[in-house]
């Protein structure tokens, strides 16, 4: 089993040592907004969606899990803030949650803040309208080296339970974000998720993204400063929630963040061009993006 209880509870988080789509677009003037269509933070972005979606409601409640610097929800503040009433933030960390306060010091009238395990927590919380966990499920325990032709316990309860596919080798299982996408779907409050996915989804109009890329994969390990992520297979998530019932939507995270369609960023991809800085920040953000996917449970 890998987990990162551990490391969230006792190490101090430097989130700069990662990659991570919230931190490259924290702010409008990012140096990653070149890439995009129009600067504007990733909680703009993702607040534009969820109202779009319906999700975002006036006078809304909001409980983010796994909230890192703070900086989505700055940036949903900063655009929404006038329709959200109500922000629970919900980590691990204390120092992140810290961050956090400092972070958003202008909305604190607004914010409760939890220092709590997320799968502990997540049953006990009340009164939300909607739950927000970004870039978080990578981080949740992974059963690791699993024997598709001897599975036993928790891995082959859960595989039998929601008929989910497995390969012929041996693989890894999102235990973690299995149990969950259960406990949101228990609690029966609109979800909106996003990781790293093993079977990325890339919009037709940029195809080119499809180079050296598997699409159809299982959660492979990701190594960082004193712990390791495992990417997500959306597919199971998406069996779990509607093996509850709920309505789910799912696509790359491609289709909320406006990356420009120009020939400009189809050679630099494809060409793997990165002689200025310029093109290496967007050669850096389109590696790692087209592996994105969301999902929303309702």
């Amino acid at each position: 089993m890998n987990t990162t209880t551990d490391f969230h509870r006792t190490v101090p988080i430097d989130l700069m040592k990662e990659f991570t789509l919230c931190e490259s677009f924290a702010r409008e003037d990012s140096e990653y907004s070149v890439a995009l269509e129009r600067p504007q933070s990733y909680g703009a972005m993702i607040g534009d969606y969820l109202t779009g979606r319906g999700l975002l409601k006036n006078r809304a409640s909001i409980c983010e899990m796994g909230c890192g610097y703070g900086s989505l929800m700055a940036g949903l503040l900063e655009r929404y803030g006038d329709i959200i009433e109500r922000v629970t933030m919900i980590d691990l960390s204390g120092r992140l949650l810290r961050r956090q306060r400092s972070t958003l010091a202008p909305w604190l009238h607004k914010i409760t803040s939890l220092q709590a395990d997320i799968h502990a927590i997540v049953d006990a919380v009340r009164g939300m309208d909607l739950f927000i966990v970004n870039e978080v499920m990578g981080d949740l325990n992974t059963l690791t080296d699993l024997n598709p032709s001897a599975l036993t316990g928790e891995a082959g309860e859960v595989i039998e339970t929601y008929g989910l596919e497995m390969p012929e080798r041996t693989f890894h299982l999102n235990i973690g974000a299995i149990r969950l996408v259960e406990a949101l779907c228990r609690k029966g409050i609109p979800a909106f998720l996003t990781e790293h996915s093993s079977d990325p989804i890339i919009p037709d109009d940029m195809a080119y993204l499809k180079q050296d890329l598997e699409q159809d994969s299982y959660p492979r390990e990701i190594k960082l400063y004193r712990h390791s992520e495992y990417t997500i297979r959306f597919s199971h998530l998406v069996k779990v929630a509607e093996s509850h019932g709920k309505v789910v939507n799912t696509g790359p995270l491609l289709d909320i963040v406006p990356i420009r369609r120009s020939p400009e960023m189809r050679m630099i991809f494809t060409a793997k061009a990165s002689s200025t800085d310029r093109r290496e920040i967007i050669l850096e953000l389109l590696d790692h993006i087209r592996e994105y996917r969301y999902i929303t449970i309702t």
